[in-house]
């Protein structure tokens, strides 16, 4: 049997999302973010984008900057993605607390996290208020990934998935069908 939902409370029916871990230059010091609201959105030009609440300080160093990295965080450091979405870069130094390692991306000033198995570079190309949140529009303008990560059928790859509730799961030995 089927349930009506209400219209408001959709997001938490189209759990789990990848969950990863945003990255921005400022002039003080680079901000991380976690988000599950991302996704590609074109092949030619390469456009990515991500969905944040214009409250976050994030959206302003975006908004500032014209940049942003979007890492993939593997399942092993989950602690420190969930650190990163429930504390607010305005008050800590999200780096130095999780002992996260930025590294230098090649096109973009926003850092690369080394831990993260792989790294979009994006450049600001648009960005539109819909409802309550901003899309952020980027072309990405250089991809970096650990050499090994991905195979034929990512068997290397345990990527973070958010289901809500502050809860995160990953893909481990399960069944894979190819059609």
């Amino acid at each position: 049997m089927k349930i009506n939902i209400k219209p408001e409370k959709y997001a938490y029916y189209t759990f789990p999302k990848m969950a990863a871990l945003v990255t921005v230059a400022n002039k003080d010091r680079p901000n991380i973010i976690t988000l599950a609201w991302h996704s590609p959105l074109s092949f030619n030009p390469p456009l990515y984008g991500i969905s944040m609440d214009p409250k976050r300080y994030s959206h302003n160093l975006i908004m500032d900057s014209k940049e942003f990295v979007v890492n993939f965080a593997p399942f092993s450091i989950v602690e420190k993605l969930h650190y990163c979405g429930r504390h607010s870069g305005r008050n800590v130094d999200k780096f130095r607390e999780t002992g996260l390692t930025p590294i230098p991306a090649e096109k973009v000033n926003a850092p690369l996290i080394k831990e993260c198995y792989s790294h979009l570079e994006c450049r600001l190309a648009e960005t539109k208020k819909y409802g309550d949140h901003t899309l952020f529009v980027g072309e990405v303008v250089n991809v970096a990934a650990d050499e090994n990560a991905f195979d034929k059928i990512l068997k290397n790859v345990l990527p973070v998935y958010y289901l809500g509730e502050n809860t995160y799961t990953t893909i481990n030995n399960g069944v894979i069908r190819k059609f």
